[in-house]
């Protein structure tokens, strides 16, 4: 999908693929669906929330995410303060709307409000993953101790958004890979496979450095301690020059049409950016990539295809 950074896709046991993505210029959040991953282009799509003129979610719509939680819809994304007082305080910070109807293609979606967590700052990325009939949040966040742009944490909720307990630092910028252009963890995604609980994040600024790395636990370790956590010194997707795929990253997990694979969905430019802030190029596009598991039971995502 053309021009649609930070790609989301939830399956529904309707059949239908629901798709958001950070929309170009940043003032609202758009919905699409259809029944086939490869249709989303050009299916079926809504406008479904738009930002205030004015307030802490007037700018800058970032990196929405649907999820089908307790018979309800809810989009996750981050937004920033109004332009005129915006500052290194006065920035992004998360929110939550939600959807009680069945069919979550029109714009009665309900502000939920900001997710709060335990020191205001810097955050964005917020995902949701159910485990063990508990629900947990892993976002993005900037501590002024800990040098570098954002680092990735862990929640459980109390509420789809509310945050209540610990909050675990999950992982820090410190290989290489990770530090290209800024120090970043973002983005993070969780999928449950063969005894573990992974979540994948991307690293480095959005240009062709952005990559994405891993994180796991074992699916019976307490996910609240940071003992239970590995982390891979390596990147697990990266640049293909070879295939025109540059800085794939920010991804999420879907299923095939037939539930027979897993699909692997992030974004990725065309070309290197040449000039000027990556972020103000809008051509990082949204792909889907089957992907395969090794012998071990880890990820196999192989090189980003054009």
């Amino acid at each position: 999908m053309l021009e649609r950074a930070d790609p989301c896709i939830y399956k529904h046991t309707d059949g239908y693929y629901y798709f958001t993505g950070s929309l170009p210029g940043y003032q609202a959040i758009e919905l699409r669906r259809a029944k086939n991953i490869d249709d989303l282009e050009t299916g079926e799509r809504v406008l479904v929330w738009h930002a205030p003129e004015s307030g802490i979610m007037s700018e800058l719509i970032w990196a929405p995410e649907i999820h089908y939680i307790n018979e309800c819809w809810y989009i996750y994304f981050a937004a920033s303060d109004d332009a005129a007082i915006r500052d290194a305080y006065h920035h992004h910070r998360m929110f939550v709307i939600e959807n009680t109807s069945t069919d979550p293609m029109n714009t009665n979606w309900i502000e939920k409000g900001q997710i709060v967590t335990k020191f205001d700052s810097f955050s964005l990325d917020g995902t949701v993953f159910q485990h063990k009939e508990k629900l947990y949040y892993v976002w993005a966040q900037q501590d002024p101790r800990i040098p570098g742009n954002s680092n990735l944490y862990i929640s459980e909720m109390s509420n789809t958004w509310t945050l209540k307990g610990e909050q675990i630092l999950l992982s820090i910028p410190e290989y290489d890979w990770e530090k290209r252009g800024f120090s970043v963890n973002e983005g993070p995604a969780a999928i449950i496979r063969n005894g573990k609980v992974f979540i994948t994040y991307s690293g480095s600024a959005t240009d062709e450095n952005y990559a994405m790395g891993l994180l796991w636990a074992d699916e019976d370790a307490d996910l609240l301690s940071g003992y239970s956590w590995h982390k891979s010194p390596d990147p697990v997707f990266v640049t293909s020059e070879k295939n025109k795929c540059f800085g794939p990253g920010h991804n999420s997990f879907t299923k095939s049409e037939d539930d027979q694979e897993d699909v692997l969905i992030y974004h990725a430019r065309p070309e290197k950016n040449t000039s000027g802030d990556p972020l103000e190029n809008p051509n990082r596009h949204a792909h889907a990539q089957v992907f395969t598991w090794d012998s071990k039971g880890f990820p196999h995502f192989g090189e980003p295809e054009d």
